[in-house]
């Protein structure tokens, strides 16, 4: 029915697993809340879950540790990204991943998205000889051909880094995402595939950038009781030449992590599940574009994305504003301020950037809207219905 609210709460996620309470409630209890220690004999929960996640992920050594964003600059400066070094990243992102470049002393530099919601892959091209490091962020659970990203990178010589804080879990042609690049870089943050409140994990298959991170992370020299660390040599050829940049992921973060790691896929579709009830609600509305889908991409979706294309400003702004008054809370990713969690990539002055024609047209026309898994298949539906009607009107209104 026109005109009626939607009243469910787009940042409500459901409570942790049983299990997880269970397993906090125990290290609580224990008191050994650092990493490091432990009774005798006794295995970490964060060893535990390192281990866990290279398991989950196929890959050789996995780190847990205290944030995405620290996650991010750690991989980077296991590559040995200096201070101002050029960094390739997506103009379509997060502030955490310029963030984190910024933060190594590096100079983040944008490469256009196309109106897929992925990296510009002909742009990448271009600039690819211009630089050393692609910090590639899969925003929003949308992931680029990574055949041709990788082979873009192979040929230029390009170290990939991924940041998969919205990609857990997703793969491209059956590959994991994170599992292309040399590092793979996650979010355990509330609004992730899996909730610490705040964490982070990296994946790689190589043995002295797996030391590396281990020794920043702060292992000090207990590198040894990282169950998905290489071995002693690896920690041997690094551990006076690496700092001490503290980060590490403690046992209580850990404990309600790894139930939900174990329920991870299960999730994953009951997220997709959502997303494809809101995406079946706007399919087919006047000025509205949805984002295709390659048949490669098998994505894990917690947030739903659509385009206003070549719309005004001002009608753009309409809809955010009905659809609010209706309970539908949508960011606009196009908006000259910064709000909430939207940036645009010229909105970070710290990092220089030129006009992108291409990409500023995609981001004016850019909505964007949470789909936490407290939100029923009928809540989705209604959320749609909302989006649809209001869109429909300022459409008709002249957008």
């Amino acid at each position: 029915m026109k005109d009626d609210r939607f009243t469910g709460n787009f940042t409500q996620q459901e409570p942790l697993p049983e299990a997880a309470i269970e397993a906090a409630v125990r290290v609580m209890r224990s008191g050994r809340l650092h990493r490091y220690n432990t009774a005798p004999g006794e295995l970490a929960e964060t060893a535990l879950l390192e281990q866990e996640f290279a398991a989950y992920m196929g890959s050789a050594y996995a780190l847990a540790v205290a944030s995405g964003g620290y996650a991010l600059a750690t991989a980077l400066r296991a590559v040995g990204v200096e201070p101002g070094e050029p960094v390739l990243t997506n103009a379509f992102t997060l502030a955490p991943v310029p963030g984190a470049i910024a933060s190594v002393g590096a100079v983040p530099v944008f490469v256009g998205v196309t109106e897929g919601l992925v990296i510009d892959l002909d742009d990448l091209a271009a600039k690819a000889k211009g630089a050393r490091v692609l910090l590639l962020s899969h925003m929003r659970g949308h992931i680029a051909d990574m055949d041709r990203l990788m082979a873009i990178a192979e040929a230029a010589g390009l170290i990939v880094i991924e940041d998969c804080a919205h990609t857990m879990g997703a793969r491209w042609n059956g590959v994991l995402s994170g599992r292309h690049g040399l590092i793979g870089a996650y979010s355990t943050q509330t609004y992730k595939h899996l909730n610490s409140g705040e964490g982070g994990l990296l994946v790689t298959d190589d043995a002295e950038v797996a030391a590396k991170m281990v020794m920043l992370s702060g292992s000090y020299m207990l590198y040894d009781r990282h169950l998905a660390g290489p071995g002693r040599e690896a920690f041997e050829a690094v551990k006076y030449t690496t700092p001490n940049v503290s980060g590490r992921m403690d046992n209580l973060r850990a404990a309600v992590l790894r139930p939900q790691l174990a329920d991870l896929d299960a999730q994953c579709g009951r997220w997709n599940e959502r997303y494809r009830a809101v995406e079946a609600g706007l399919a087919a509305v006047p000025g509205l574009t949805l984002i295709a889908r390659p048949e490669a991409e098998d994505y894990v979706m917690s947030s739903f994305q659509f385009l206003l294309m070549d719309w005004s400003a001002a009608a753009v702004r309409d809809v955010v504003a009905r659809a609010g008054a209706r309970g539908v809370e949508l960011k606009w990713f196009g908006a000259a301020e910064p709000l909430g969690f939207t940036s645009r990539y010229d909105s970070w002055r710290y990092a220089p950037s030129a006009p992108m024609a291409r990409t500023d047209r995609v981001l004016a026309g850019l909505l964007d809207l949470r789909l936490p898994l407290t939100f029923s298949l009928e809540d989705c539906a209604t959320i749609a219905r909302i989006i649809r009607e209001e869109v429909g009107a300022v459409f008709q209104a002249g957008a």
